[in-house]
């Protein structure tokens, strides 16, 4: 489902299915579901690739960029790991680096030591990482979030960065992989010191929201915690319930801060500052719906979910970059986003790649709490 908002934004559903011939793509070279899982493509592999990974006894999962690139990336690890499976190749596939935990909880490692074993090591993930790990690898698969077209099969387009990511890399090995859409991967939850804490506190009991304030590009992409705010009373009034409001900001020196505001009439406000990713994670699948900044943690309340893959709807802000690349591609996980966006959308076009300035000075604050707390109010009660 696609909705124009009435100060001329959009809301983009989660399942939306785009067609081939709305956005510019480009085509994979096959219609993947005539293509059975295990057979060879018409299209031909990367035999160097192919031959240096047959030659390896582990794979090294090392990411040390942006935390949204990381999660984004995932569906190649997972690309990488099928492939394996297909070949009844059984190698130690290990995650090193900050988000080692994180990656973890895909469920795609099987374990993560501290040190490296004395066989041929493949290595998959972002370039720093890469480059920081290249002398001992035998063969290394980049991750680059600029790399990987929007591909078309089917008459359709897979447009997300993990689908783009995924279906890159299946093209290389050469074989037809098991995966379909959505190819981003879930992160396990479980229980959580802080999400405890805050519900014997009774932040987490009846309408809770996170808003996502953190983001890595402030002058552009923030809503600001007081357009959240007056989100979260908005959709409090609509749903005639004291809305409980957990504004989640980035890190900040000293660690983590949590701190309340004086409460209003339709809210109570928490902010939670420089939690560390892995307890958020934990935390997120306990509220009703989350709204951010298009950023990584955004990503990752959409892909935290519960054992039985249950959580809550998550909106995304788009203001400059396409609001259908930068995001997970799972159902739950929408989008609300500017002209400029869906034109970035439309044309695979990216404003830093392609040198793209705005021609105004309105970026997201061109979304108005009023109309997202509509948006928020109809998720939650089903509607969208």
């Amino acid at each position: 489902m696609t909705a124009v908002a009435p100060a001329g934004f959009r809301f983009h559903f989660g399942a939306q299915i785009i067609a081939a011939e709305a956005v510019h793509t480009t085509p994979l070279g096959y219609e993947r579901s005539s293509v059975p899982a295990g057979v060879p493509l018409p299209i031909p592999a990367s035999a160097e690739l192919v031959d240096r990974l047959s030659r390896c006894s582990e794979v090294e999962v090392a990411f040390e960029g942006k935390l949204g690139d990381t999660l984004l990336a995932l569906s190649a690890v997972r690309a990488l790991t099928e492939w394996l499976g297909l070949r009844s190749t059984s190698l130690t596939v290990r995650a090193t680096g900050p988000y080692a935990g994180l990656i973890a909880r895909s469920g795609l490692v099987t374990r993560t030591p501290a040190t490296a074993s004395d066989g041929r090591r493949a290595v998959i993930g972002d370039r720093a990482a890469i480059q920081a790990r290249a002398s001992a690898a035998s063969v290394s698969l980049v991750c680059d979030p600029a790399a990987p077209p929007c591909w078309s099969s089917d008459g359709l387009a897979h447009a997300d960065l993990p689908a783009r990511h995924y279906l890159a890399l299946e093209r290389r090995l050469g074989v037809r992989l098991p995966g379909t859409a959505p190819f981003a991967p879930l992160l396990a939850t479980g229980q959580s010191k802080l999400a405890e804490q805050l519900r014997s506190a009774g932040w987490l009991t009846g309408l809770t929201i996170a808003a996502i304030t953190a983001t890595s590009w402030p002058e552009r992409k923030d809503y600001t915690a007081q357009r959240f705010i007056e989100l979260a009373e908005r959709i409090g009034a609509a749903q005639h319930s004291r809305a409980r409001l957990l504004l989640i900001g980035g890190q900040r020196d000293g660690g983590v801060h949590i701190a309340t505001e004086s409460s209003r009439r339709y809210i109570q406000v928490l902010h939670l500052d420089g939690v560390p990713v892995n307890q958020l994670a934990d935390l997120f699948p306990h509220c009703r719906l989350v709204v951010g900044n298009d950023t990584g943690l955004t990503h990752l309340a959409a892909m935290a979910r519960r054992s039985d893959g249950s959580g809550p709807p998550v909106v995304g802000l788009y203001a400059r970059h396409s609001h259908s690349k930068w995001r997970t591609g799972l159902t739950h996980h929408h989008a609300v986003a500017t002209a400029l966006s869906d034109r970035m959308h439309q044309g695979d076009l990216c404003p830093v790649r392609d040198a793209i300035a705005p021609e105004t000075d309105l970026h997201v604050d061109a979304i108005t709490p009023a109309s997202l707390a509509q948006i928020g109010s109809d998720l939650l009660n089903g509607v969208r």
